[in-house]
């Protein structure tokens, strides 16, 4: 078994054909990887092969090179097939094979996989083509159909064959080899060797080389790890500071649900950035189109579940953020080899709340890797950001010059006007920004102030600034009104559940997504409270607060029109009334009876029920 190549080996060294290298040459490549270095000689020589190496190595270009330089394009037929566990990886091999074969003229590869109509694949095959890349279940689909021979198959490459195996594939992947021709040459590639790879290998291949890489960590390198626990700042909140600070071409948000990435890809457009979700639910054209918009720099972010961890390969991947901890320490590495591949530097991005400070520990330990804590971007910091892309968006205007035409309008109104030439900039300005000048504004004011965590009483929502006001005619006042904007809701959890402002404020924050700072005035009572939030809140958003768990009771957010202006003990009465009559109508638990003098039996008989 070889481990280390030789440290002076070039791509020249290799005896590649003068197209491959071409294309070498112009991909700029120039040393190949040590997983290239060692396999490329086997596999040219037609020998099988046994390749262990993590995730980012280089693995495709080590099997697509020599398999390249051995395929006859004079015959039409499929020559090699590569199997890969999931569409996205099928989709990333095909197209280095055609990067690498940019040069040899007629050369023809096809992906394979579910998700696409079978007619199109059928008409590709039927016209010819030298390599196929698919997935397993669909390229037994096209041999049982027919549609793929492989009379003429003289290599088939098994890409991330352990992945395949925690998929369930193993079963089609020995079904596949046993009916491919006996002489043809096989490569295993893998980042792990499992038992039942082991015994794959031991029926399938023949006296094969084994080349094996061995990382340092089980993560490269040139990734830098960091970590972001969870406390007094919502995630969403903390991911905008991260976003408009931290310097980045493209970020893969990863997330635990199909859910989430559409909620978390919206609100990050509603908030400038250009993102979009990608999940297992969107047609395959779909999620084709979001990673080619990626490439294209049409879009910036996309936030993803684990369906996209493997085979993703973008260059311009600087950033991976783990919005949400994985499941596993494996999804995690997968995960963040999506940047700082093959040499590239890259940036991953770990939120970790309190309850999953175990699994920080856990994934330190695999990876042998001590994560840096991220200190989040200040208040402060974001706003200097902020204005500095602006004055640059002037300088890089200004550097651009043919701006007599525009100067000779701006003197003509001057003139017209008689207005100081800053004044007109000053308007020009507001009419280039749009929407943005309340976010330069804040900048410049420096509105916001830096919020405290939430695991501290926070002063400056609802009750507790209220007990604090020195004036019970302003606690009345303020009570009684929704303040501009706002809208009043009613969230069934009160002073008897022991639930304190904070406790409401984090929740709802949490789950919204909503900025802290935009949540209203809070007014508890015994057994409800009201909230006042932002006017417009899209529906969904309100539907999940209303099952969203504070203090063990559901919110069961409603919208009231009600005003409480009577003052504390107005409000429990009429507060009681509408909850009698909630009751009536089967909108509350409890007993439809009780009058307000029986609260405390109701609530008793109410807690033993729940």
């Amino acid at each position: 078994m070889s481990e280390s190549p030789a440290s002076e080996t070039s791509f020249k060294d290799l005896n590649l054909p003068a197209p491959l290298q071409a294309a070498i040459d112009e991909l700029g490549y120039e040393t190949p990887s040590p997983i290239q270095a060692q396999a490329i000689p086997y596999l040219m020589q037609g020998l099988d092969l046994i390749g262990r190496a993590p995730t980012g190595t280089g693995k495709t270009a080590a099997f697509a090179l020599p398999l390249l330089a051995r395929t006859d394009t004079e015959l039409h037929k499929i020559q090699v097939m590569v199997l890969t566990p999931t569409r996205e990886l099928a989709i990333q091999v095909a197209e280095a094979f055609q990067r690498y074969a940019s040069h040899i003229r007629g050369f023809h590869v096809l992906p394979v996989y579910g998700g696409q109509e079978y007619g199109g694949q059928i008409r590709q095959l039927k016209r010819g083509v030298h390599v196929v890349v698919g997935t397993p279940g669909r390229v037994i689909d096209h041999m049982k159909k027919g549609t793929l021979r492989l009379d003429n198959l003289q290599a088939i490459v098994l890409d991330e064959a352990d992945e395949m195996l925690k998929m369930g594939f193993i079963d089609d992947v020995e079904w596949v080899l046993e009916q491919t021709p006996d002489t043809r040459q096989v490569a295993l590639f893998s980042a792990t060797m499992p038992r039942e790879i082991r015994s794959i290998a031991k029926r399938h291949l023949t006296n094969p080389e084994e080349v094996s890489i061995k990382a340092k960590t089980a993560t490269a390198e040139t990734i830098r790890q960091r970590f972001w626990p969870v406390s007094g700042l919502h995630k969403m909140d903390a991911l905008t500071r991260i976003l408009e600070v931290e310097p980045f071409d493209a970020m893969l948000i990863f997330v635990r649900t199909r859910v989430a990435t559409t909620r978390v890809a919206e609100r990050l457009e509603a908030r400038g950035f250009s993102a979009s979700a990608l999940n297992g639910d969107m047609a395959q054209n779909q999620r084709e189109q979001m990673i080619s918009k990626l490439k294209k720099g049409t879009i910036d972010i996309l936030v993803a579940t684990d369906v996209a961890a493997r085979g993703l390969d973008v260059d311009r991947i600087s950033h991976v953020v783990n919005y949400d901890i994985p499941s596993g320490t494996e999804a995690y590495v997968h995960r963040i080899g999506r940047t700082g591949r093959a040499g590239r530097t890259g940036q991953a991005i770990l939120f970790v709340s309190p309850r999953e400070r175990r699994m920080l520990g856990a994934i330190e330990k695999a990876t042998r890797q001590r994560m840096d804590r991220l200190e989040l971007p200040t208040i402060e910091m974001v706003h200097n950001k902020r204005i500095a892309d602006f004055k640059q968006r002037i300088t890089d205007t200004l550097s651009e010059g043919e701006l007599d035409f525009m100067q000779s309008l701006v003197d003509q109104y001057q003139q017209e006007h008689d207005i100081p030439a800053v004044e007109i900039a000053a308007a020009l300005a507001k009419m280039a920004i749009g929407g943005d000048e309340s976010r330069l504004r804040a900048a410049v004011r420096g509105e916001r102030e830096e919020r405290t965590p939430r695991s501290e009483p926070r002063r400056d929502y609802g009750e507790s600034a209220s007990r604090r006001d020195s004036k019970p005619r302003n606690k009345r006042n303020r009570s009684s009104q929704v303040s501009h904007g706002m809208k009043r809701y009613r969230i069934e959890v009160g002073y008897t559940h022991e639930v304190k402002p904070g406790n409401i404020v984090g929740a709802i924050a949490n789950e919204s997504g909503l900025d802290a700072a935009h949540i209203g005035h809070i007014d508890i009572h015994n057994e409800f409270s009201l909230i006042d939030l932002p006017k417009g809140m899209p529906n969904d958003v309100l539907k999940d607060l209303k099952g969203v768990i504070v203090c063990g009771q559901r919110l069961r957010m409603s919208a009231t029109d009600q005003e409480f202006s009577k003052g504390r003990g107005g409000a429990k009465s009429a507060a009681r009334k509408k909850s009698t009559a909630s009751r009536r109508s089967g909108g509350h638990s409890g007993s439809s009876g009780r009058k307000s003098s029986d609260g405390r039996k109701a609530r008793k008989e109410r807690r033993s029920r729940g």
